[in-house]
């Protein structure tokens, strides 16, 4: 080793400023301009607590319910220049409510997912609601429009751009998604945070339900209309087909109107969805194209419930895009 001085530390923040070493030794391979090109390093806020659901707020079980969410922030690259770390950054945000056939959800299912939508500088705040079997419909929705305002409310905490949100979901989630966007700040609805609103920008359904009553005159693995069935159990346990006054209330398309201001809609759905029949978002689609609502629309052909299809960088462009147009 030759001898080198030793040598005082260097107070440089800006990596391209650092002096760079000249050493190659023999075999070593150099390559030569690259850059960081997977996005912002995320930061993880888990369980965060949003709201206390009492008894009285719902019908069935008469427990209290801590509902959760978990929040992955960007975080600004560790190379990048103080001067820029010190700026004050605000984030689009995405609402997201994970699908669970509308019982006890799993938080940390398709968590890739959305590492890498927060990678891509978006604060991505996974949302859980009470479970069917404790509080059936409006609970679900109800719960997605007071995450919503939670978030507007915490903005400075968690860097969110309230002006710039999403909400999105998959199966049951896309379900609850298209209800809390579809609504907003209209009944049904809890006071909590009321002083926020619970508006979107967009809505993403990734291959949601839509009208209980026909989902078993299409293929599917499952029965959707008895009681015990997720749809049933969403009515208040009670039969979808003998229960139309129960059942017409969960359709998303009764909540829009042409007069009525909707937020535009990405619509992505597998053509083998051996759960929620894809006619399911078509339903959707076209009636809303029926209203001249915006919307778009995806079919994975040979697409399953959420796999075969969802987890590339196709479909992560197609989100991505949506939301720099609409976000």
């Amino acid at each position: 080793m030759e001898k080198r001085k030793l040598q005082e530390p260097i107070p440089i923040s800006d990596p391209a400023d650092f002096p760079r070493s000249e050493e190659v030794p023999e075999g070593c391979i150099v390559l030569e301009d690259l850059k960081d090109e997977w996005g912002c390093q995320v930061d993880f806020h888990t369980d965060v607590v949003y709201a206390q659901r009492e008894p009285e707020d719902w019908y069935a079980d008469p427990v209290s319910c801590t509902l959760k969410m978990h929040i992955l922030e960007p975080i600004v690259h560790a190379g990048v220049p103080e001067e820029e770390k010190k700026k004050e950054r605000k984030w689009p945000c995405i609402v997201y409510i994970q699908g669970s056939a509308f019982h006890k959800q799993w938080l940390w299912d398709h968590i890739s997912r959305h590492i890498r939508m927060a990678e891509q500088g978006y604060v991505v705040a996974i949302v859980e609601y009470r479970p069917s079997e404790m509080a059936p419909f409006p609970a679900q929705m109800q719960d997605a429009k007071t995450a919503v305002r939670f978030l507007k409310k915490h903005c400075e905490e968690y860097h969110i751009d309230v002006d710039h949100m999403a909400i999105a979901g998959d199966s049951s989630g896309g379900h609850t998604a298209l209800m809390a966007g579809f609504t907003g700040d209209e009944g049904p609805d809890t006071r909590l945070y009321g002083e926020y609103s619970a508006k979107v920008n967009c809505i993403i359904d990734l291959y949601g339900p839509t009208v209980f009553s026909l989902m078993n005159y299409y293929e599917s693995s499952q029965n959707h209309y008895d009681p015990d069935s997720p749809e049933g159990y969403e009515i208040g346990g009670k039969n979808v087909l003998e229960h139309p006054e129960l059942a017409d209330l969960t359709i998303p398309m009764n909540y829009l109107s042409k007069e009525k201001e909707t937020p535009p809609l990405l619509l992505i759905h597998g053509g083998r969805d051996m759960l929620v029949p894809f006619n399911q978002s078509c339903q959707l689609y076209n009636h809303m194209r029926e209203l001249g609502k915006e919307v778009t629309f995806y079919k994975i052909q040979d697409g399953s419930h959420g796999s075969l299809g969802f987890d590339n960088d196709q479909i992560l462009g197609i989100v991505l895009d949506f939301l720099k147009s609409h976000i």
